[in-house]
């Protein structure tokens, strides 16, 4: 499985290096978008959809976006099953809104909760949208 994300973000990276701390079998390639790698290997991907929202490959190369990515890499590491009622029909659409809302304003989000990690960074990502 492969997992796009945000190398910028200190809650995106917080999650991706628990994500890889549970990665036992080194099942799960993590690409930061941000590094020559993603537009390289991965032109099929534009950086505005990715930073839009989180983008994935399955097990099987399919491409999958958003809660279905995160829901797919926590069940391949086999933590966190709790994430599958997420994507029931019933709570799908609203969960799906929750993590869009997340995914515009994660910088926010990230220098609320984890303000010496925004300031440690020298770019100012976290005082972006």
């Amino acid at each position: 499985m492969i997992v796009f994300y945000d190398g910028n973000c200190p809650l995106c990276m917080r999650e991706m290096n628990e994500l890889k701390r549970f990665d036992k079998h080194n099942s799960i390639d993590l690409v930061n978008i941000h590094d020559t790698r993603f537009d390289t290997e991965f032109p099929e991907i534009s950086r505005e959809a990715a930073m839009a929202k989180l983008h994935g490959y399955d097990s099987q190369g399919k491409l999958i976006i958003g809660l279905d990515v995160t829901a797919a890499a926590w069940g391949q590491v086999g933590k966190h099953r709790w994430i599958k009622l997420l994507r029931l029909p019933i709570i799908r659409k609203i969960a799906d809104w929750l993590y869009l809302f997340f995914a515009k304003h994660r910088m926010k989000i990230s220098k609320l909760l984890s303000p010496s990690q925004c300031s440690m960074q020298n770019s100012g990502d976290c005082n972006r949208d």
